[in-house]
């Protein structure tokens, strides 16, 4: 492993003007971690990656690469690019052994993360190192968001999240409140009251879209983001079919293998597949079957009906009337991205709604409530994991900035309840014993 790393690193050229770097959304300075790496200066390589990129253990394996700095790399116009994800991984994990640091001096001031996801992770990881008491909410049992809830194990081990929770939360002194739904018996006026001074909320679109066709509430339809959340759960059968064609859907169809099934096959509304090539080229090699052109238009129990597609004179896609055909199966797949399902919003006093009902922010995520921030995929929409990163970036020195302006007598660790508030408060709740 070691001598092809440096074999790769070997072939850098150190560009002065790097278009790797320009390439990648969080602008990591890949010529000098390399660099250092050749110098023999592997924890200096390391450090530089993580202080950058709390999740590059992460990154390393699951960025789209091809399209971003090893996409960019001058070497890739006539030959093979330098692939600084083999690089990436192997100084960061071998790295993340030596993190072992404490908490930084607490400065006494309290902050909410809500939800467990790249962008949650990246700013509490940021604002611990200033010193924030961080608390982070999620509704899943474990860290990880998507990551882990939505990345096949196969992609992306769990024990690479386990050990970021090890290295990054627990040494760091960062709590986590797991199985914790924000928006149901708590709210954001209760993190407030708590004394918490700023809120960030990066929860994520969990709730699937549906073809709105007839028979995807039958036994044998599975959802995306349930399934691969928890594949073995699921009685597809041997024969399954998978609709849509992006990365979700790659992730489907090669984890329905992994769970039995002999015969997989993506069907995909248009002619070009929509997830990259380095995923749909792992899908082929493993199997499954493409079939472009088709609109789903009923779920029966032995199969699907699909209609053939054609272009229009404008270009637009539409259904050829006639060519229904039912393909049979034994399971159905629906890959077709995920929504807001989150009850934050609608729970929530003062925050203002943007595009596809997501909460409007600013660029470095401001939202319409003071104190209350957000990004990723609740303010932006599905995106992939580097992009939360970069913009939990952002917005947690847009946090710290916020909370640094904040008068002397707001910034107790706790915020003062009125008695007589508090002995009312306790009255209505033994009431309801």
């Amino acid at each position: 492993m070691a001598l092809h790393v440096m074999e790769e690193a070997n072939r850098c050229l150190g560009c002065k003007k790097p278009r790797c770097r320009e390439g990648c959304p969080i602008h990591t300075n890949i010529p000098e971690v390399i660099r250092l790496l050749k110098d023999g200066r592997l924890n200096e390589a390391g450090w530089m990656l993580f202080e950058n990129n709390p999740l590059t253990t992460v990154c390393s394996i699951v960025c789209d690469h091809e399209h971003q700095c090893e996409g960019h790399c001058i070497q890739g116009i006539k030959g093979m690019p330098v692939h600084f994800s083999v690089i990436e991984n192997y100084i960061s994990t071998t790295y993340a052994h030596q993190m072992v640091k404490g908490p930084a001096p607490s400065n006494g001031r309290r902050v909410a993360i809500i939800g467990a996801g790249p962008s949650g992770l990246t700013i509490a990881v940021i604002l611990a190192r200033y010193g924030y008491q961080i608390t982070i909410f999620d509704s899943k049992d474990k860290i990880g968001g998507v990551m882990r809830y939505g990345i096949p194990d196969f992609r992306l081990p769990d024990a690479v999240l386990d050990d970021f929770a090890y290295r990054h939360l627990e040494l760091k002194g960062i709590r986590f409140r797991p199985n914790t739904t924000i928006g149901g018996a708590i709210n954001l006026d209760d993190l407030f009251r708590d004394g918490y001074q700023s809120i960030f909320v990066g929860a994520g679109l969990w709730r699937p879209k549906t073809l709105h066709i007839k028979g995807e509430t039958l036994g044998h339809v599975a959802f995306a983001i349930n399934y691969l959340a928890s594949p073995s759960a699921f009685r597809l059968g041997e024969q399954v079919i998978v609709i849509g064609s992006g990365n979700s859907a790659m992730d489907c169809a090669r984890t329905a293998i992994r769970q039995g099934a002999r015969n997989v096959t993506v069907f995909n509304r248009r002619d070009k597949i929509a997830a990259s090539q380095y995923e749909s080229s792992y899908a082929r090699l493993e199997g499954v079957e493409f079939v472009m052109m088709k609109s789903p238009v009923e779920i029966r129990d032995d199969g699907v009906v699909f209609a053939d597609n054609e272009l229009d004179e404008e270009g637009k896609l539409r259904a050829v009337p006639g060519s229904e055909k039912l393909y049979p199966c034994t399971g159905v797949i629906v890959a077709v991205s995920q929504e807001l399902g989150s009850n934050i919003i609608n729970t929530a006093k003062g925050l203002e709604r943007g595009r596809s009902g997501i909460i409007a922010v600013d660029e470095d995520g401001h939202t319409s409530r003071p104190g209350v921030f957000a990004a990723g995929d609740i303010a932006h929409g599905a995106r992939t994991v580097v992009h939360a990163v970069a913009a939990g970036k952002r917005v947690a020195e847009s946090m710290h900035a916020y909370m640094q302006s904040l008068p002397a007598q707001e910034s107790s660790a706790y915020a003062e309840v009125p008695v007589a508030e508090a002995i009312s408060a306790s009255a209505q709740a033994e009431q309801l014993l």
